[in-house]
């Protein structure tokens, strides 16, 4: 009879969140915007993930006899200072700049949120402990101590992921402390403390459910920025090395002969911004699709 009961209480629960992701995709879709940078953004992730399959020439094959080559038809995007084709290096390259900004914002959300769970829920000496450890980290802006810490661990593709992670973690600890705090006020947990639930029943099944919406938004915005900064990153030297293709790396690759040949960096420069731009589009229709001052 009991074990019928919890059934009944989860298929219950699992309606009401698929209801709520119903009416979140519906809202999604009257946004003009938000659908427009959700296929854009799709669209890129897609040709990541195939890249190894549609690049029109290898990445790494040279030609020195049609070097600084103009866009064309065997070559759109023309070639660089060694001849190779640059379609070809920004398709490949896309995994690299997707890859940092996905893996890097993942896990500094699954480590803000872990961290800012405990602060909101439990606060006290353990509180202020990782409060004031956040408020180190966060004494620098996030690109200058990613910058710092890749420096101290050596350039690479790991070590600028960690980099960046690690600059983005104090911001979701405070937003999950936050939102911790004031659900910690409802009624719903107060019973839910008299009926002796486990604290980790509490945090995992009624306190972070009712506080993923803006983190969430926070993670589709922190994507496009740890793009942004694993470009610069790699433009000063500290993140993608060569010869491994990745959109900021071929900004600086291409920088001393944007005089003469601005293919070079344009479209690499184009990619970067329309990817941000898609990023910041879907952010913004989140934003307002998981608002729950707004009704259908």
């Amino acid at each position: 009879m009991i074990l019928h009961k919890e059934r009944k209480a989860l298929s219950r629960q699992s309606g009401k969140r698929e209801s709520m992701t119903v009416i979140t995709l519906s809202r999604m879709k009257k946004n003009k915007t938000a659908m427009a940078g959700l296929i854009i953004l799709t669209f890129i992730v897609l040709v990541a993930i195939f890249s190894p399959f549609i690049t029109p020439y290898n990445y790494t094959e040279t030609d020195l006899l049609h070097t600084f080559g103009l866009p064309s038809l065997s070559h759109p995007f023309g070639t660089d200072e060694l001849g190779r084709d640059i379609l070809s290096r920004m398709i490949i390259g896309s995994r690299a700049s997707l890859s940092i900004g996905f893996v890097s914002m993942a896990g500094a959300c699954v480590f803000g949120i872990v961290m800012g769970s405990i602060c909101g829920y439990f606060g006290g000496k353990v509180d202020t402990v990782i409060m004031r450890f956040m408020d180190i980290l966060q004494a620098l802006p996030p690109l200058i101590l990613a910058i710092a810490i890749c420096a101290a661990l050596g350039p690479g593709l790991n070590n600028c992921i960690l980099a960046i992670t690690i600059s983005n973690i104090p911001s979701f600890v405070r937003m999950t402390r936050a939102s911790v705090l004031n659900i910690r006020r409802m009624e719903y947990l107060e019973a839910a403390t008299a009926i002796n639930c486990s604290t980790y029943r509490i945090i995992v099944k009624h306190i972070l459910p009712n506080a993923l919406s803006p983190l969430i938004v926070q993670l589709t915005m922190g994507v496009a920025t740890s793009i942004i900064s694993a470009s610069a990153m790699s433009f000063i030297g500290l993140g993608v090395q060569p010869p491994n293709p990745e959109w900021g790396a071929m900004l600086s690759a291409g920088r001393s002969y944007i005089r003469n040949y601005p293919h070079m960096v344009t479209f690499s420069g184009v990619t970067i911004m329309i990817t941000v731009l898609s990023l910041n589009m879907l952010g913004d229709g989140l934003r307002d699709a998981l608002d729950p001052k707004l009704k259908n």
